[in-house]
């Protein structure tokens, strides 16, 4: 793993956490609706689940197993299942997912960091071009529960 793949699988294993303090340092609790149309921190915790779960994994099983699988946009909306009724639950199931991800990045040998798959959107992509894309992503949703949006 190069020292970027490895600065990249590290933030990606403390995002779980990261997000316990940012809804611990958000100005509104985090089952409450910030607006209409808006998700609660809750909800973006749940999404991030079901994006680990559906589009994460799911790349990276892809690339271990197909010769340039192709990808498409893929923007699920929150996951349901046992603990999804709180905040705390939430946060279990995206750190327990996350860590899902994390031993597939842990298992890649050099042939699985040099796969790549096509994506709709962003072209050809690697490994370390995922795990950017995910952590962009997590960035995102966590300025989202701060009400921090660009």
């Amino acid at each position: 793993m190069t020292p970027e793949a490895r600065a990249l699988r590290d933030a990606l294993a403390a995002t779980p956490d990261r997000a316990a303090e940012v809804a611990a340092a958000a100005a509104v609790p985090p089952e409450a609706v910030p607006g209409p149309g808006e998700w609660s921190a809750r909800e973006v915790i749940l999404h991030l689940v079901a994006v680990e779960e559906q589009v994460w994994q799911a790349r990276l099983d892809a690339l271990a197993t197909e010769e340039l699988p192709h990808w498409s946009w893929t923007e699920p909306g929150p996951w349901s299942g046992p603990g999804d009724d709180t905040y705390p639950g939430a946060l279990a199931a995206f750190a327990d997912r996350r860590a899902a991800t994390i031993a597939r990045i842990d298992a890649l040998d050099a042939d699985g960091w040099a796969r790549r798959g096509r994506h709709d959107t962003f072209g050809i992509l690697d490994v370390v071009d995922l795990l950017q894309i995910a952590l962009d992503h997590d960035a995102e949703h966590l300025r989202q529960i701060t009400g921090d949006q660009p």
